[in-house]
């Protein structure tokens, strides 16, 4: 017989490495001389998208289109340190470097544009890469003429800037405080079918929301977001090591199983957007986070078709096999 149960798992997760150690990034940008800008991060990109985001953090800060970004990152002959690519940090910590970096040369090229057009700093406009001086429209000149202009003057084109995350807020006497700089939350909700004569389980659907702050781009969070309930289903029903006297009996992927494409349920994104000040344009973070409440859903949801509570990891066939001879 085969039944299905419904089940929520909830989470909050800190984002970066908190108070108990160093949390920083560094950045560099050029701008050359045709308009375009090159980015050094040592942010390094495993696959999550940080490279995308962190261009499309430094071009709307320049006011130019993203096709004229490029980005070198996790080159440690040349990018300056962004530490690693863990604690779902990088679009939190080393974009804030991004965008400080791109403030940082648009402050010089800013000025230089004032003394072209004749205006205030303040009336500097740059958009689409179009520089304007927002009280007389008239006065306009082409970003890449900007630009040019700075390298003949040798005025300065290239910006640095560095972004420290620490957060020194918990108290060593009574660990009270805030241990990160900011936090995201996720609830989620597991559809499962469970086949009470073998004991399996089958993940039908997922449905995902996630704070993630300003989400800088929704399909980038939504295949952030559909990778980790993946590895959250592995987690939840087959992953499992095995040991015996000292040894692991599951050395490998034939014996260690992972999901596969057949294993993956649905999974229903919603993207919940609630901007952090501290974050680059608001945006937070959502990679690790995604993972922990999918197997908690899960759990719940086995318990909500079969009455019986599982409460090891993973969930094998052989564990409910046995909680439902227990249970009668």
């Amino acid at each position: 017989m085969k039944k299905r149960g419904r089940g929520i798992g909830c989470n909050l997760y800190g984002i970066g490495f908190g108070f108990n150690r160093p949390d920083h990034s560094a950045a560099y940008i050029e701008v050359a001389d045709d308009g375009t800008a090159t980015i050094l991060s040592g942010a390094c990109d495993i696959g999550q998208g940080s490279d995308t985001v962190l261009c499309q953090i430094a071009a709307e800060e320049l006011g130019i289109p993203y096709e004229d970004i490029r980005i070198i990152s996790s080159d440690t002959a040349i990018t300056p340190d962004a530490l690693s690519s863990t604690a779902s940090r990088q679009t939190f910590v080393s974009g804030m470097a991004v965008k400080k970096a791109a403030a940082d040369v648009k402050k010089h090229l800013v000025k230089l544009a004032a003394e072209l057009l004749k205006c205030s700093v303040d009336e500097i406009e740059i958009k689409k890469a179009v520089v304007t001086c927002k009280t007389d429209p008239g006065k306009t000149m082409p970003f890449a003429e900007l630009c040019r202009q700075a390298h003949l003057r040798g005025r300065r084109f290239i910006g640095f800037a560095w972004h420290d995350n620490f957060t020194p807020d918990v108290d060593p006497e009574t660990n009270q405080g805030d241990a990160y700089a900011t936090y995201i939350y996720a609830t989620q909700v597991a559809d499962v079918e469970v086949d009470t004569e073998t004991g399996e389980v089958t993940v039908l659907r997922i449905a995902a929301a996630h704070d993630c702050g300003k989400a800088i781009n929704p399909k980038n969070v939504e295949q952030q977001i559909e990778g980790a309930v993946a590895q959250g289903v592995g987690y939840a029903i087959m992953e499992e090591i095995v040991l015996k006297e000292g040894r692991t009996l599951t050395p490998s992927f034939a014996k260690f199983l992972i999901p596969t494409s057949q294993d993956a349920p649905e999974v229903i994104t919603y993207i919940v957007e609630d901007p952090e000040p501290k974050g680059p344009y608001g945006a937070k973070g959502v990679g690790e986070g995604a993972i922990i409440p999918t197997a908690a859903a899960i759990v719940n949801a086995v318990y909500d078709a079969i009455g019986v509570r599982i409460t090891s990891l993973p969930i094998t066939p052989e564990k409910i096999l046995a909680a439902l001879a227990e249970k009668q």
